[in-house]
C-alpha cells in the first residue's frame, strides 16, 4: 500500500523487451537502498524489483500493465515518480493508493495561477470510474484532491513544491497519465450499483 506522497524522480536508463514483458533500469536517489521483491510504486504503478544494479534498479511490467498505464510509453531518459510502500508505523501523510492504475487519462489544459498549477485532466467514463468534489485522485502515483469533478474531467492545482519535485513540470497538454481512482468511492459505487 502506498500513500500517493512521492520520495524521489527515477530516470529510466534502459529497458530491454522480453516477450511481452518490458524490464526497465531505473537510476534513482532510493535505488541502492531498495531490496529484491521490494513492491516500489512507479507513475503509480506497483512494480516488484528484481535486481540493483548500485544506484539503479531493475522491475518487470507485463504487457497488461503496459497497456493499461503510460508505462509502455517509458522512453530512455523519462522521468518517473517512485515511492516506497507504506511502513506500518509511518504517518498516512496522502490517501490509499494501491499501485493499481485503474486507467489512463490525457491532460487537457495546464494553466499557470500566480505561482501554482491548475491541471485538467479528461478521461473515459465509460470504464466506470469516478471522481468527487474535494475527493482523492492519485494522478501518476500523486496522491492529490479533485475539484471541478465532471463526467469525464477533473481539475488539480499543484504547487510549486510538487511541480519540481514530481514529473508533472514535465507534463504537457496531450500527454497520458497514469490514473488510480478513489479507492472508498469505488467501494461505495460497486455498493450502490449492487442494491
Amino acid at each position: 500500500m502506498f500513500t500517493g506522497i512521492i520520495e524521489t524522480i527515477g530516470e529510466v536508463s534502459s529497458f530491454r523487451d522480453e516477450g511481452t514483458n518490458r524490464h526497465f533500469k531505473i537510476v534513482s536517489t532510493i535505488s541502492s537502498a531498495l531490496k529484491v521483491d521490494q513492491s516500489i510504486s512507479h507513475n503509480g504503478v506497483c512494480l516488484t524489483v528484481t535486481a540493483i544494479e548500485g544506484d539503479a534498479h531493475w522491475v518487470t511490467a507485463i504487457d497488461e500493465t503496459l497497456q493499461r498505464s503510460n508505462l509502455g510509453n517509458l522512453v530512455k531518459g523519462s522521468k518517473v515518480n517512485l515511492e516506497r510502500c507504506m511502513l506500518n508505523n509511518g504517518r498516512f501523510d496522502g490517501h490509499i493508493v494501491q499501485g493499481h492504475v485503474d486507467q489512463t487519462g490525457i491532460v487537457r489544459s495546464v494553466k499557470e495561477v500566480g505561482g501554482s498549477w491548475l491541471f485538467t485532466f479528461e478521461y473515459d467514463p465509460a470504464a466506470g470510474n469516478v471522481t468527487v468534489e474535494k475527493g482523492s485522485i492519485a494522478v501518476n502515483g500523486i496522491s492529490l484532491t479533485c475539484f471541478d469533478s465532471n463526467d469525464g474531467a477533473f481539475t488539480v492545482a499543484i504547487i510549486p513544491y510538487t511541480f519540481e519535485h514530481t514529473n508533472f513540470h514535465q507534463l504537457k497538454p496531450g500527454d497520458t497519465v497514469n490514473l488510480e481512482f478513489d479507492i472508498i468511492g469505488k467501494y461505495v459505487k460497486r455498493l450502490l450499483r449492487a442494491s
